[in-house]
């Protein structure tokens, strides 16, 4: 019933522990998981999951905050993409957050390379028409920017993608809806401080939108501050159905179809 749209399960915090994460999903209902890929290094490990479970995918891609790495090229991801059941590039994008203290003082202008970096995701996600799955933190405004300067204003051509673990504002939700994005809302929706996000989640249309863990981050309130996992996405759907006034099943039902809709031919 309830689909994970973006899950680690390769991190340390959950690698060992596949077989109950597993056994959870199925007691929670959580039918299926998209895998993120943060690096290069890192694929072979995503990807011999999507194919070990007929309920995994996976994408390709290496998430901006990432120094030290193996740096994409284009074909780089091309060539990863073609393979079997990787549905997605990313996760990319920006993240200009704690520009003092995780960036070591650099300035903006200094991070050149992760604008690079998410310029190659999009070139190569336009080139396999394979969604992009976006992050963006403290950097909305170059975000968008950058996608529209690829080409990814909406309509047809584009990639499309969504901007995942959602923490704009309305206004940026409404940008990335115009240019064809769907929203994707993590467990931050259901802590005590984010009524302006839970409100976000009622104004964007319900075809447009998905459901994640993040996981290991981010759990959802009643596990705030343990490890995540995805069979706790339902909490994340049953905070969108009583800010919209739905039932949590007509919520699952939206969010695994809309999954389907945006990662084409992915069935259980």
């Amino acid at each position: 019933m309830f689909t994970d749209s973006h899950c680690h399960l390769t991190f340390p915090e959950l690698s060992s522990e596949l077989p109950a994460i597993r056994a959870a999903m199925q007691a929670a209902q959580v039918d299926r998981a998209l895998c993120i890929c943060t690096t290069l290094e890192e694929f072979g490990e995503v990807h011999a999951l999507a194919l070990a479970h007929d309920n995994f995918w996976c994408s390709v891609g290496v998430h901006p905050d990432n120094e030290g790495v193996i740096e994409p090229s284009v074909q780089d991801l091309l060539d990863r993409a073609a393979l079997p059941r990787v549905v997605a590039i990313g996760e990319t994008g920006l993240d200009y957050y704690g520009m003092d203290e995780r960036k070591g003082g650099r300035s903006i202008a200094d991070l050149e390379w992760q604008r690079e970096r998410f310029r190659t995701h999009i070139r190569a996600a336009r080139a396999c028409a394979k969604p992009l799955v976006i992050h963006t933190r403290s950097a909305s405004a170059d975000t968008l920017a950058i996608l529209r300067e690829e080409g990814e204003g909406g309509g047809a051509g584009c990639a499309g993608g969504v901007f995942h673990c959602f923490t704009e504002t309305a206004e940026v939700a409404r940008a990335a809806l115009d240019m064809g994005f769907y929203i994707s809302f993590s467990g931050i929706i259901t802590f005590k401080n984010a009524q302006d996000l839970r409100d976000v989640a009622a104004f964007v249309p319900i075809d447009r939108l998905l459901i994640e863990t993040d996981s290991p981050y981010l759990a959802p309130v009643p596990y705030r501050g343990k490890t995540n996992n995805p069979s706790y996405v339902p909490h994340v759907a049953r905070q969108i159905a009583a800010v919209r006034g739905l039932d949590v099943e007509a919520v699952a039902q939206a969010t695994s179809r809309n999954f389907e809709a945006l990662f084409t031919g992915v069935r259980p």
